[in-house]
């Protein structure tokens, strides 16, 4: 056997080992998340022109995954340094049996003040998907792909609190955040973040990128996708990003 193929299968193996590292067993988990857990994630060294990635957005009642609801996910495939919309999907989540019980009894609203901000009526959550299934679509089209997000916390704490309550396991998922990416490129320059400059719009207007009518997941989704590749555009000042490893939260 040739040098270059034993190095060949080395680094073939050595990749295999660290997707496995990277990814929890799945024996714990059931359901769709213990599929998508058999499904190997990008590897760090996943130079970006390569890099499979799924822009997501989602929609709550809430900012605490621990009592508040997850209302929608919407999200767009990137591969490479091209946006498939063909695969982007939005997906409205009714409540569980339980909760819609109780929210009932209590006489409140499955959507609340939240509605002012995301539109989505209670309506509309009436007819929406149960959690799992939603799930169960979210997670065949993320498997063997980063995630992506602008303010990743979000994204993180009620994705994952869903998956445990759904598929008694968590999300685990390489991430890229759009927001710490911008973060960290305005501190480089010494300026420090303030108010809203954070904001995926206000990110988005000092990129030169149109103007979307925030808070419907999957155009929350889509902004933060053609934002990815506005910041790391291979031009001169964007050397830094190149692998997975380099925008990774």
């Amino acid at each position: 056997m040739s040098a270059a193929r034993r190095l060949n299968q080395a680094e073939s193996l050595f990749g295999k080992l660290v997707s496995r590292a990277m990814r929890p067993s799945s024996r714990k988990a059931t359901g769709a998340l213990a599929e998508f857990n058999k499904v190997a994630a990008p590897l760090p060294w996943t130079p970006l022109s390569e890099l499979p990635i799924l822009a997501v957005d989602v929609e709550t009642s809430g900012l605490d995954a621990s009592k508040d609801r997850l209302l929608s996910i919407g999200w767009v495939p990137v591969n490479g340094r091209s946006i498939d919309l063909s695969g982007a999907r939005e997906i409205v989540l009714t409540q569980r049996p339980e909760e819609g019980a109780a929210s009932s009894t209590a006489g409140e609203s499955a959507v609340g003040d939240s509605a002012t901000v995301h539109g989505i009526t209670d309506d509309e959550v009436a007819g929406g998907a149960v959690p799992a299934k939603a799930l169960e679509e979210l997670l065949k089209a993320l498997a063997g792909r980063a995630m992506l997000v602008h303010f990743a916390p979000m994204e993180q704490d009620f994705l994952g609190a869903a998956c445990r309550r759904e598929f008694s396991g968590p999300l685990n998922v390489p991430v890229i955040d759009t927001l710490e990416m911008e973060r960290r490129r305005m501190e480089v320059q010494g300026t420090v973040p303030r108010g809203e400059d954070l904001r995926l719009p206000r990110v988005r207007e000092r990129y030169g990128l149109p103007t979307y009518r925030s808070h419907r997941a999957v155009t929350d989704a889509l902004a933060c996708a053609e934002l990815y590749l506005a910041i790391t555009a291979p031009d001169g000042m964007t050397r830094q990003y190149r692998t997975l490893r380099s925008v990774s939260y």
